[in-house]
């Protein structure tokens, strides 16, 4: 290729950045780490320079200025049109001979594979799943929220925590110990307490996600309400992978679907098992399993792929990872 580095991998989601030089007989030549990368909130300007810090340093310390091709999945690229724009803009910055693009989830599938194939579900904050096959086809949905058809993500559930408790608390619900495990966590003596800590910022709106692990200790002690919402997820989550399995017309073949995110790679024993128990009735040839190694080597490995790298290669790349 005439460069000593293949591939620049990039893993940039909501909260950290991670960056991988990688040669083109899949050493790793460095490695870096950065902020999160939020074009939605801070202008596409902001988050590529905040990108470009942990580029740079990577760059400096492989000894090169350019790759040959950067392999870049990120949050945010959620549509075909924002990929373009991201496209154009990490190629306006010089760093590589050619640029793609994916979805941060694409990281997280191609990790979890000793081959481009695959369906992967997501769930951190928010909820996603991608598929993909080595001929190049994919499955995807918009996963912007509720309002493209979307539920399960972290803030979801803590939401939907909070919004039984507090029914369960005035008597619009059936009663659920969230509406004294939730206000205990916080703090505060009862829902009321809490719902007006939450309403006037004296607990802030980031915090309101620490409902989430709540929610799941509560469903661990066998409240029902809880557990119907864990079983809800199960039910969201395998929904997801079945239709991705569908289009790509792998329903009937044995395929990997990777869990990945903060939320499934805790490995919450009721969330677990339901994912597993429905996905056997749904998809009995799909073969679940918890992805805990790092995105950013599914972005390096990606790259490998669309550079043509031998398997040599790849293999070199993955036994530096895991």
């Amino acid at each position: 290729m005439g460069l000593t580095a293949a591939v620049l991998a990039v893993d940039a989601g909501n909260s950290k950045t991670d960056v991988a030089v990688i040669a083109p007989d899949g050493t790793v030549l460095s490695t870096a780490r950065g902020g999160g990368f939020r074009p939605p909130a801070d202008g596409l300007d902001k988050a590529m320079a905040a990108l470009g810090a942990p580029i740079t340093e990577a760059l400096r310390a492989a000894g090169t200025s350019k790759v040959a091709h950067v392999s870049a999945c990120l949050a945010n690229a959620d549509l075909p049109v924002e990929e373009e724009h991201l496209t154009e803009a990490l190629a306006s910055r010089a760093w590589s001979e050619s640029v793609t693009v994916r979805n941060d989830t694409f990281a997280i599938l191609r990790a979890g594979v000793e081959e481009p194939r695959g369906v992967a579900v997501v769930c951190g904050a928010g909820i996603n799943c991608v598929g993909m096959r080595p001929d190049g086809r994919t499955a995807r949905f918009p996963a912007l929220g509720r309002f493209s058809g979307d539920w399960g993500g972290g803030w979801a559930l803590a939401e939907e925590a909070l919004y039984h408790a507090a029914r369960a608390a005035d008597g619009r619900g059936e009663p659920t110990a969230l509406s004294t495990t939730l206000p205990a966590h916080y703090g505060v003596p009862d829902m009321p307490a809490l719902i007006e800590a939450l309403h006037l910022d004296r607990i802030p709106h980031r915090r309101r996600h620490e409902a989430t692990p709540v929610l799941f200790a509560t469903a661990a002690q066998g409240d029902p309400t809880a557990r119907s919402v864990i079983d809800h997820q199960a039910t969201e989550i395998v929904t997801m992978a079945t239709v991705a399995l569908t289009r790509l017309d792998l329903l009937t073949d044995e395929t990997p679907v990777l869990l990945g995110g903060s939320v499934l790679a805790a490995n919450h024993p009721l969330l677990t098992e339901g994912i597993r128990t429905r996905l056997s009735a749904a998809a009995p040839k799909a073969v679940p399993h918890v992805v805990t190694a790092r995105p950013v080597l599914g972005a390096a490995l990606l790259g490998l792929d669309d550079v043509e790298a031998p398997p040599a290669a790849h293999d070199r790349l993955r036994a530096h990872f895991t």
